[in-house]
C-alpha cells in the first residue's frame, strides 16, 4: 500500500501552496509575503523558517498587520548540505505557517490543522497520528476529546519542545501531526509509532509541527508564562505534496521532477535506473532550486558567510553534473525549469532571470578552471604518495584541496579510490573541526545579539520618535540607560552606556549610513555620544560616554548631532544614489547595488557586476553623477504605501525589508530609490563627486569609492601639488605626465631585462667549475654545491643546465636569498626509476638547517632555517643519498 489520498481536491504543489493560504485567509488571517533568504539581522545566516519574520511581533517590538497571520516562506538550511542526493534531505524549501500573535492559542491551532488536512486535502483521518510532549495535558485533551483522534495514536515524544533561539527567549511545547505510510514501510514490530528509532523504520512522516509559545525562559532557565502566549506552525509543502500525491519521495513530485527529468535528458540518463545516477539528479534539482532562489534574493558567491553557502552547493552541483558527464556548463537550463515551476508565486524569479543566469554562468565557468586546477593538483599529490611507497593521502593534505581550491571532499575520496588509496581522515577532520572553531564564533556573536534582542524587548520601551529628517537638536526624556551588566538608574562621567530617549535627532547606523555622533545635555550631566545604533527594531541606542556629571533615568536633554559631520555625511548618501542611476545608465539594470557605506570621509558603493570597469566607463559614470550635481536637482523624500511607491518606478533593493509604507529619495528628472536615510535638499550641495577606486568584491560584485564635498576638494588639492612636484622633477608640464612616466616605464623594464640576461650568464658561467665538483657515491654522481643565484628561477634554470650536462645523477644546489636559504634538488629520470625521490632528499638536506622542502621525485625545492648551516646541510647530501640507495637495494 503507497501513500494514497483523496483525489477530489487539486494534489499540484502550487494548489496544495494556494489552498493552504486561501484557508487561512478565510479564517480572519493576513497574509504576509515570504521574507527573504537574506534575513535582516546580519547576524543570522540565512532564513531557516517561517517564524523568524515573527519574532519581533512575539517579543512586542513591533505591531502586527493583525493578530492572526499566515505565510508561504522561502527557507534554507545549510545543515544538511552533504546529505543533499538521498530520498529526503533538502537545503532550499517552502514552509506553510500559521501564526497567531496572543489570538487563538492551542484549541484553536489543533483545530485548524485537522480540519485542514482532513476535511480540505482530504487526508483520512485514520491515517494521521500525532505526538505531544508529555506533560502537555491540554493538547493531549484536545486531540483525543474534541477531535477525536484514539489515545492509541496520541504519543508523548521528549523532544516536542520548542526551545529559544538563544539561551533566553520565548519557548513552548509543541505538538507534531505525522503520516502513516504504511506498515510496509515500518520495523514489522507493534509497537512502530512516530517515536520509533529502529534502523530502516520510515513509516512515518512528520507532516506539520504546532509551536505552543507560552512561557519565557530567563537566565537561570526558569520558564515563565508569557503574558499573551503564541501560535507558530511549520508544515513542508514538499512533504505535504509527497503525501498528496502519493509519492515515494519528494524528489518525485511536481515542484522537482520537472527539473529531475532536465538534468537526466541534459546527460541522456533515465531517473530510476540506477542509484548513483538517480543521488546525482537529487543533488541537481535540490542545489538548482537553491541556487536560483539564493542569487534572487541577493546572494552573490564568495569566501565567507551566505556567499560562501551559495558558492559550496553551485559547486556540489557542477561536481555531480560531472559525474553524470555533464562537462559544459548546464546549470543555468535547470534554473530555468525552476523559474518555470516557481515564476508564478515568486516573480522575482522571472524579473531577475538574466541576472541570476550571467552569476551562475560566470560561476560555473570559474568552477570548471578550478576543478581542473583541483584534478591536477590531486594527481600530482597521488603520484608523490605512490613513490613514497605509502597508500594514504595526508589528510592535511586533503583539507587544502577542499578549503583553498574548493575541490570536493568526496571528489578526492573518489579519486584516491580508483588509485587504490586511502584518506587520512583524522588529521582532515582536525583541519576541519579547527575551521568550525571559526564558525563558531559567529555563532557566539549571533547569540550575543539576541540576548541584547531580549534584553531590549524585556524593557518594553515605546519606539524612538526620530526627528532627524527636519531637526539638527531637539529635547527628549532619557527612558533607559543599559551598561554592561543590563539597565541601570543613572551613570556617572568615564562610565560607557547606552542612552534611549523618547525622541532624537540622531541617526541610528542604517542601510549602509553609519551612525551619529553629537551631545546629549541636560539636568546634571553631559553624555558624548559616539555613536548610534539601532538594537532592535524601532529603537535608537545613543552609545557613548558620560562626559561630564551624571545622567539619569527621567531627565530631559537637549540631543544635538555635529552638524557639520551630518552634512558631510548627507553628501555622500545623494552621492551614492547619483552613481548608482549612472552605472545602471553605462553598465545595464543589472548593475544593483550590493552593499554601501556612507561615512562622513567618504563613500563605498558595491554593485553587481561581472568584470572590471574600463577607464572609459569609469569616466562616463563620474561625468554622468557630476551632471547632476551641475544641473543642481531638488532632492526630496515621500512616504507612501510600498506597492504605490513600486508603481512609480521607486528602486527596491535586493534582501532588504521593507514595511507597507516607505520613505521614497527622489532626485528630480534622475532616480528615484526606497531610502531610509539623510539627504541634501539639492544636488548642487554634494559638490565635485571624484570617484578614487573601482574594484573586485566578491565574485561578480565591484566596488567604487569616492569622495565628495570637503574631501572632495582636499583630495583634489593633493593631487594637484603631486603633479606640479612631479612636473617639476621631470621637467615637463602636467598634461604630458602620463606619456613620460611611461617612458620611464619602459627604460625600467628595458634594463631589468639586462639584468636578467647578465645574471643568467653568470649562473651559466658556474656550470663547468660545479661539474668537477661532482662526486661518485656508490657509481652514482652527486652534486651538492653552494651556487650564487639572485632568485628562484635563475637557481631552477641553473638547475636544468646541470641536468642536462651531468645526463645522470643527483643535484642539490644551495644559496641565499636576502637571509633565507634556498635549496633546489634534481634527480635524473633513470635514478628515479631506482626509487630515489628529490622530494625526500631535500626534505632530509633542508632538515639539518631547520627548515623543509618537498616536490616531485624529479624536482623538489624549500629551504628556510637557519643560513649558517647551509654548508653543513649541503655536506650531509652524499651521505643521505648513499643511504637511500642501499635501503632501496
Amino acid at each position: 500500500m503507497t501513500a494514497t489520498t483523496t483525489t477530489q481536491q487539486p494534489v499540484s504543489g502550487a494548489a496544495l501552496r494556494q489552498r493552504f493560504v486561501e484557508f487561512f485567509l478565510e479564517r480572519g488571517s493576513v497574509e504576509l509575503p515570504s521574507a527573504s533568504l537574506v534575513p535582516r539581522d546580519p547576524t543570522v545566516l540565512l532564513t531557516i523558517a517561517g517564524m523568524q519574520q515573527m519574532i519581533p511581533f512575539f517579543l512586542g517590538l513591533e505591531t502586527p498587520p493583525d493578530v492572526r497571520l499566515c505565510s508561504v516562506q522561502k527557507c534554507f538550511r545549510t545543515v544538511d548540505i552533504d546529505e543533499v542526493g538521498d530520498a529526503s534531505h533538502l537545503t532550499f524549501f517552502e514552509m506553510l505557517g500559521n501564526f497567531s500573535v496572543g489570538d487563538y492559542f492551542k484549541e484553536g491551532a489543533i483545530h485548524f490543522a485537522w480540519e485542514l488536512m482532513t476535511r480540505v486535502y482530504g487526508i483520512p483521518k485514520d491515517r494521521l497520528w500525532v505526538t505531544v510532549y508529555p506533560t502537555d495535558e491540554t493538547a493531549r485533551t484536545v486531540w483525543r476529546d474534541q477531535i477525536g483522534v484514539p489515545a492509541s495514536r496520541i504519543v508523548a515524544d521528549e523532544t516536542n519542545w520548542w526551545g529559544p533561539v538563544g539561551a533566553t527567549g520565548p519557548c513552548g511545547p509543541d505538538s507534531e501531526l505525522h503520516y502513516d505510510r504504511g506498515p510496509e514501510y515500518g520495523c514489522g514490530q507493534p509497537d512502530c509509532s512516530p517515536t520509533c528509532d529502529r534502523p530502516g523504520c520510515n513509516r512515518f512522516l512528520e507532516t506539520w509541527n504546532l509551536v505552543f509559545m507560552e512561557f519565557y525562559r530567563d537566565e537561570q532557565g526558569v520558564d515563565t508564562p508569557l503574558p499573551r502566549p503564541n501560535i507558530d506552525t511549520g508544515m513542508g509543502l514538499e512533504r505535504l505534496a509527497m503525501v498528496m500525491q502519493g509519492k515515494e519521495s519528494v524528489y518525485e513530485t511536481d515542484l522537482y521532477l520537472p527539473i529531475v527529468e532536465r538534468a537526466a535528458g541534459l546527460a541522456h540518463v533515465r531517473y530510476g535506473a540506477d542509484e548513483r545516477t538517480d543521488r546525482a539528479l537529487r543533488v541537481l534539482a535540490d542545489h538548482s532550486r537553491a541556487v536560483t532562489f539564493l542569487i534572487a534574493d541577493g546572494v552573490l558567491p564568495g569566501n565567507e558567510g551566505r556567499g560562501y553557502v551559495l558558492r559550496r552547493v553551485l559547486r556540489r552541483a557542477v561536481r555531480y553534473g560531472r559525474l553524470l558527464g555533464l562537462e559544459r556548463p548546464f546549470l543555468t537550463e535547470t534554473a530555468q525549469v525552476v523559474i518555470d515551476i516557481m515564476g508564478d508565486r515568486y516573480p522575482e524569479l522571472r524579473e531577475r532571470r538574466d541576472y541570476i543566469f550571467r552569476i551562475i554562468r560566470h560561476e560555473e565557468e570559474a568552477f570548471g578552471r578550478t576543478l581542473a586546477h583541483g584534478l591536477s593538483r590531486f594527481e600530482t599529490l597521488a603520484a608523490g604518495v605512490k613513490a613514497e611507497g605509502r597508500t594514504t593521502i595526508p589528510g592535511a593534505e586533503v583539507f587544502r584541496l577542499y578549503d583553498t581550491y574548493g575541490f570536493p571532499f568526496d571528489l578526492t575520496v573518489e579519486l584516491a579510490q580508483e588509485q587504490g588509496l586511502e584518506i587520512e581522515r583524522a588529521e582532515f577532520d582536525e583541519a576541519m573541526q579547527a575551521q568550525r572553531q571559526l564558525s563558531r564564533g559567529a555563532s557566539r556573536f549571533a547569540q550575543e545579539s539576541h540576548r541584547d534582542l531580549e534584553l531590549y524587548a524585556g524593557l518594553r520601551l515605546p519606539p524612538t520618535d526620530f526627528l532627524g529628517y527636519d531637526e539638527d537638536r531637539a529635547g527628549g526624556e532619557v527612558l533607559a540607560i543599559v551598561g554592561p551588566d543590563g539597565p541601570q538608574a543613572a551613570a556617572e562621567a568615564g562610565q560607557r552606556v547606552e542612552v534611549i530617549l523618547d525622541r532624537t535627532p540622531f541617526y541610528a547606523e542604517a542601510g549602509g549610513q553609519v551612525g551619529d555622533t553629537g551631545v546629549l545635555a541636560g539636568g546634571d550631566g553631559r553624555f558624548a555620544v559616539e555613536d548610534t545604533q539601532r538594537p532592535v527594531p524601532g529603537l535608537t541606542a545613543h552609545r557613548g560616554v558620560v562626559a561630564e556629571g551624571v545622567i539619569r533615568l527621567g531627565d530631559t536633554v537637549e540631543a544635538a548631532i555635529d552638524a557639520e559631520r551630518r552634512a558631510d555625511i548627507r553628501r555622500n548618501h545623494t552621492a551614492t544614489h547619483l552613481l548608482h542611476r549612472a552605472l545602471r545608465l553605462v553598465l545595464g539594470t543589472h548593475a544593483q547595488q550590493a552593499g554601501s557605506l556612507v561615512a562622513p570621509d567618504r563613500l563605498r558603493f558595491d554593485f553587481t557586476h561581472l568584470q572590471a570597469l574600463t577607464p572609459e566607463e569609469l569616466q562616463q559614470v563620474g561625468a554622468i553623477a557630476n551632471g547632476a550635481v551641475l544641473a543642481a536637482e531638488p532632492v526630496y523624500a515621500d512616504w507612501m504605501p510600498q506597492r504605490e511607491a513600486l508603481a512609480t518606478g521607486a528602486m527596491a533593493l535586493f534582501g532588504e525589508k521593507y514595511g507597507d509604507t516607505v520613505r521614497v529619495v527622489t532626485v528630480e528628472d534622475f532616480s528615484k530609490e526606497l531610502c531610509g536615510g539623510t539627504h541634501v535638499g539639492n544636488t548642487g550641495e554634494i559638490g565635485p563627486i571624484l570617484v578614487t577606486g573601482e574594484s573586485s568584491v566578491a565574485s561578480g560584485v565591484r566596488r567604487i569609492e569616492a569622495l565628495t564635498g570637503r574631501g572632495a576638494l582636499a583630495y583634489a588639492g593633493q593631487l594637484q601639488q603631486i603633479a606640479g612636484t612631479l612636473a617639476g622633477a621631470l621637467h615637463a608640464p602636467v598634461p604630458d605626465l602620463p606619456a613620460q612616466v611611461e617612458g620611464l616605464r619602459g627604460r625600467i623594464r628595458d634594463l631589468e631585462r639586462e639584468v636578467e640576461r647578465l645574471q643568467a650568464r653568470l649562473a651559466g658561467g658556474q656550470v663547468e667549475t660545479l661539474l668537477r665538483q661532482a662526486r661518485q657515491v656508490d657509481g652514482t654522481a652527486v652534486l651538492a654545491a653552494r651556487v650564487e643565484a639572485p632568485n628562484q628561477d635563475t637557481l631552477r634554470r641553473l638547475g636544468d643546465s646541470l641536468r642536462d650536462r651531468l645526463g645522470s645523477g643527483v643535484l642539490l644546489l644551495g644559496t641565499v636569498f636576502g637571509e633565507r636559504p634556498a635549496l633546489l634538488a634534481v634527480v635524473t629520470p633513470d635514478l628515479v626509476a631506482r626509487g630515489l625521490k628529490a622530494g625526500a632528499l631535500l626534505n632530509a638536506t633542508a632538515g639539518v638547517m631547520g627548515g623543509r622542502g618537498g616536490g616531485r621525485p624529479d624536482l623538489a625545492q624549500g629551504g628556510g632555517g637557519d643560513p649558517a648551516r647551509l654548508d653543513a646541510a649541503l655536506a650531509a647530501v652524499p651521505g643521505l643519498v648513499q643511504r637511500a640507495l642501499h635501503e632501496k637495494d
